[in-house]
């Protein structure tokens, strides 16, 4: 067996010891020897041809010990660590320890995931608050997708007032000097949108196309440019076209082109049903996110950095691969905002010591309530996957390990205990 001992220098960390026999180790060294030796000058000898023990005299016993080792820890951590039983959450740092007659001592210090203590986690008190779907939440819906229906009416017998759309020229000045940016030639305006500096939009309302009119406003103190911030401008304007946006009626007609259904009754009880479980969703999530809240202040750990630094590296990545299926990268997207990596590692950092201490207190949870996954559980969630990547379950399992689908699980199904066992809070006494 390769592994030896375990011992404990400092919180949170494991060394373990483990190695071979000698004549293990001799043989790992005499292979190495056989791949290196073609390339190795030795006088006296033809490429390849020098004996091991001569070429081990000239460039000393221990030229190919360094790769002999290195050989053999792949071959012999992993029994190593399985034996330890120990669960790794950094890199090893791995070193010779001894090396004589008997054999070969390797150690491989890590880090470890801490202990986790979890109180109070039944009972948390959230309560889910679905909201009542009103008519007046109804009409709105409806109301934005007539918007989207509209369409534009030319006017042109009467001036322009708030929701029109003008089409007109400006020249802005500010102390009687033309600005950069400030002047347009047929620019559209919908006049009430707020697109425009504050007052300027107002001062387009009754006035009429053809009409030479002048607006003036001031610059906000936080305007952009720095060279017009709090400044007085003018603008000299005029309007060449008014248009007036038309929603169309709501009646059947509309109802037919627009949805699946004949009768405004139809479409509305639709309208309803869908912003009902809309709500829904809005009131779980936030239930949902009231009890994590609540379950992150129980969960008391000493987590090690290494496993902050990995989840937040691990968020970089999926922020990054998701950036590159809108045709970014993380690249592009730093130079475009100015911020440094280390500014976005900072950024990331605060959810992934969430997100590390969560999952952490979930698997606490999960082996206090015994919580286990079975087989028929497994073979669903892998089914699950392959639907929604749409490859074969197969290719999933030979992807992912089951242990690691079953600790995912176990997860789940920890948090959902927490949730079904929430109370709603207690009311204030009076």
């Amino acid at each position: 067996m390769s592994f030896k001992s375990v011992s404990e220098p400092e919180k949170n960390v494991r060394v373990i010891e483990f190695g071979c026999d000698r004549a293990t180790f001799d043989a790992a060294v005499k292979e190495v020897y056989q791949r290196k030796v073609k390339k190795m000058s030795v006088p006296g000898f033809r490429p390849g041809k020098a004996p091991q023990a001569f070429v081990e005299k000239i460039y000393g016993k221990g030229v190919f010990y360094e790769d002999a080792v290195n050989d053999l820890i792949p071959q012999l951590y992993p029994d190593a660590l399985k034996e330890s039983g120990l669960e790794p959450v950094s890199r090893p740092e791995f070193d010779m320890v001894d090396l004589n007659d008997e054999g070969l001592t390797l150690s491989a210090k890590f880090f470890v995931k801490p202990e986790v203590t979890v109180e109070g986690y039944k009972g948390i008190e959230a309560e889910k608050k679905v909201g009542e779907i009103t008519e007046e939440a109804i009409n709105s819906e409806i109301d934005s997708v007539r918007e989207r229906n509209a369409r534009s009416i030319e006017i042109t017998d009467r001036p322009a007032k708030l929701g029109d759309t003008v089409t007109l020229d400006y020249s802005g000045s500010v102390d009687g000097e033309l600005f950069d940016g400030g002047t347009a030639e047929k620019q559209p305006l919908e006049l009430g949108s707020g697109h425009f500096i504050p007052g300027f939009e107002d001062q387009c309302v009754g006035k009429s196309i053809g009409e030479d009119f002048v607006v003036s406003v001031t610059f906000p103190e936080d305007y952009g440019a720095e060279n017009l911030a709090g400044k007085a401008a003018e603008f000299k304007c005029k309007i060449h076209a008014i248009t007036e946006k038309q929603l169309p009626e709501l009646d059947n007609d509309f109802v037919a082109d627009v949805s699946d259904f004949e009768t405004v009754d139809e479409y509305k009880a639709d309208v309803k049903a869908k912003l009902e479980k809309r709500e829904e969703e809005r009131a779980e999530n936030e239930f949902k996110d009231a009890v994590t809240e609540k379950l992150l202040t129980l969960i008391v750990a000493d987590i090690p950095a290494v496993m902050i630094d990995n989840e937040t590296a691990m968020e970089i990545q999926s922020y990054d691969n998701r950036l590159r299926s809108q045709g970014l990268s993380l690249d592009m997207y730093l130079k475009y905002t100015g911020m440094t990596m280390e500014q976005m590692e900072e950024q990331f950092r605060p959810n992934a010591e969430k997100q590390v201490k969560l999952r952490l207190g979930l698997e606490k949870i999960a082996e206090l309530e015994n919580i286990e996954v079975s087989d028929e559980e497994l073979e669903e969630e892998y089914a699950n996957i392959a639907k929604t990547y749409n490859i074969e379950t197969e290719e999933v399992k030979a992807r992912i390990l089951a242990d690691d689908i079953r600790a995912d699980l176990k997860v789940k199904k920890a948090i959902e205990l927490v949730e079904a066992a929430a109370v709603p809070p207690k009311a204030d006494a009076e």
